[in-house]
């Protein structure tokens, strides 16, 4: 994997050489736009307006709109004009306490692997940042755009978090939130019910249901072309307040006998494996 940007962290007169990586990926389905009648696949074109003349990659360039029409061209060597060191350092600014940090803030994950002659310095700073809970706050330039960005601990390296400046994120007030409080009986059955539902940490046991069930789609309109989709299912109604409750009370003895049913089932489940039975391999996906 290539690094998608390379430059040094830099806090006091300490300056650790870094390169980053995406931390995640998008697992998307491709779909292609056709043409309904004959199902040819759709191009999309650089068109000018003053022409209406296709437009090839090398004779596009960026410009700035600084009136109506009116337009200023930055080239390459006009990025690298900016500031060299504020371009390729993530400057920590200061250190705060992760909990005193909004998780809205938070959006964009990159992994940071130290370059050569930066390891012992880059150790230093993970565990200096675990062992206090703190974060480094800082500002990088990646690609044409400053962001406000959080240095973190994360298992055995750093991660810099790139996250929203405070003035981007909508105000809360905006929405219809209700102030009336529940009642004390409403709260307890449902920090009853929370407890019952609080288990470890397991991120691996979470998958894309949504895409998983969408190929099942995909694969019937495939092996049964034509065929009528079953209805598309109900929307839940919201629980009415005088119901509340009672919801709750049902709700808590019903995840009490899905735990016993799961202990069951995974009972069973390890007794079959040892008897050695075993799915094919051709179902494993869609049974998993």
């Amino acid at each position: 994997m290539r690094p998608i940007w390379k430059g040094s962290i830099s806090f006091g007169l300490v300056n650790i050489p870094i390169a980053l990586y995406p931390a995640t990926r998008r697992e998307e389905l491709k779909f292609h736009m056709l043409r309904k009648s004959d199902l040819s696949p759709i191009n999309f074109k650089r068109i000018a307006k003053a022409d209406n003349r296709e437009v090839p990659w090398e004779q596009v360039v960026k410009g700035y709109e600084f009136e109506k029409g009116k337009f200023v061209v930055l080239k390459d060597d006009d990025f690298r004009r900016i500031d060299v060191e504020a371009t390729q350092t993530v400057e920590i600014a200061e250190f705060v306490a992760l909990d005193e940090v909004d998780p809205v803030l938070f959006y964009k994950p990159y992994f940071m692997e130290p370059a050569k002659g930066g390891e012992k310095a880059y150790a230093m700073l993970r565990e200096a940042l675990d062992q206090t809970g703190k974060i480094g706050i800082a500002k990088v330039v990646i690609k044409t755009r400053q962001y406000l960005a959080a240095v973190k601990p994360e298992k055995r390296g750093l991660v810099l978090e790139l996250m929203h400046f405070p003035k981007e994120i909508a105000d809360v007030n905006m929405l219809n939130i209700p102030k009336r409080e529940a009642s004390s009986e409403a709260i307890q059955m449902a920090k009853q019910l929370i407890g019952s539902m609080t288990h470890d940490w397991q991120p691996e046991k979470y998958r894309d249901d949504y895409r998983e069930k969408l190929e099942e789609i995909i694969e019937e309109k495939i092996e049964h072309p034509g065929a009528k989709p079953p209805p598309p299912p109900r929307e839940p109604e919201p629980t009415k307040v005088i119901d509340l409750v009672a919801v709750l009370q049902r709700s808590l003895e019903q995840t009490q006998t899905s735990a016993v049913g799961k202990s069951a089932a995974g009972n069973g489940h390890r007794k079959r494996r040892r008897s050695g039975s075993a799915l094919p391999s051709s179902r494993r996906r869609k049974a998993a």
